[in-house]
C-alpha cells in the first residue's frame, strides 16, 4: 500500500467514529446534489469514496428499488460506521480503491465523488479510471457540503493557485481523464461540480 493510501486511510480511521457527528447538517446538501445528477429509475450509480455513507439513501431513493447503488471505500472504518448507521441497507458496499476499481467497464450511469478529488493520489489517472466504469453520456459530480473558501476557512488555510477545486485547474483535468464539464457551482454553502463522460 503507497504512503498516499497510508495517508488516507489514517485520516479517517481516526475520524470515522464521530464523522456524521461533526457535520450533522449536511444530509440536506447532499440530498441537493444527489438530485442535480439527474439520475432515473432503475439507473447504476457508484458512490466513489463513500465514507460513512451519506449520500447512500439520497441515491437509492433517485434509482428505486430497481436500480443499483454501490459505495466504494478504502477506510475499513468508514465502511463500518456506513454499517452502524444503517446505510448498508441502500446499498452494496465494497472496500476498494477508486485508482483500480474492482467494477466492470462502462457498467454505470453516474459516478457521486463527495470530498473525493481532495484524497486522489494521482488525480488525473484516478478520474480516468471513474471514466472507464461509467457509459458514454454518463456524469460524474464532485461535490463537497460547503465551497472551497468556506472550508479553507474551517481548516485555517488559505486558498492557492494549485486547488485542484477551481474551475480553472478542475476543467482541463477532466478533460484530459475522459470527462467533460457540464456546470460548476462553487459558493459558501456548497460546491458541485458536473461532468459528462466523453465518447
Amino acid at each position: 500500500m503507497s504512503d498516499d493510501h497510508t495517508h488516507v486511510q489514517e485520516f479517517f480511521t481516526a475520524r470515522a467514529d464521530d464523522w456524521d457527528s461533526r457535520f450533522p447538517d449536511d444530509g440536506p446538501a447532499y440530498a441537493a446534489a444527489v438530485a442535480d445528477l439527474g439520475l432515473r429509475r432503475g439507473d447504476h450509480v457508484l458512490d466513489a469514496g463513500c465514507g460513512t455513507g451519506r449520500a447512500l439513501p439520497p441515491l437509492r431513493t433517485a434509482v428505486g428499488p430497481s436500480g443499483v447503488v454501490i459505495g466504494v471505500d478504502l477506510t475499513p472504518a468508514m465502511l463500518r460506521a456506513a454499517v452502524r448507521a444503517g446505510r448498508d441497507r441502500h446499498a452494496r458496499l465494497l472496500l476498494a480503491d477508486v485508482a483500480a476499481l474492482p467494477l466492470r467497464s462502462r457498467s454505470f450511469d453516474a459516478v457521486f465523488g463527495a470530498g473525493l478529488i481532495a484524497h486522489l493520489p494521482h488525480p488525473s489517472e484516478n478520474l480516468r479510471e471513474l471514466a472507464r466504469v461509467v457509459r458514454p453520456g454518463g456524469t460524474l459530480a464532485l461535490f463537497h457540503p460547503i465551497g472551497r473558501a468556506a472550508l479553507a476557512d474551517r481548516q485555517g488555510r488559505r486558498i492557492t493557485q494549485d486547488d485542484l477545486r477551481a474551475e480553472g485547474n478542475l476543467r482541463p483535468l477532466l478533460a484530459g481523464s475522459g470527462w467533460r464539464m457540464r456546470s460548476y457551482v462553487d459558493e459558501d454553502a456548497r460546491f458541485l461540480a458536473l461532468a459528462v463522460r466523453e465518447g
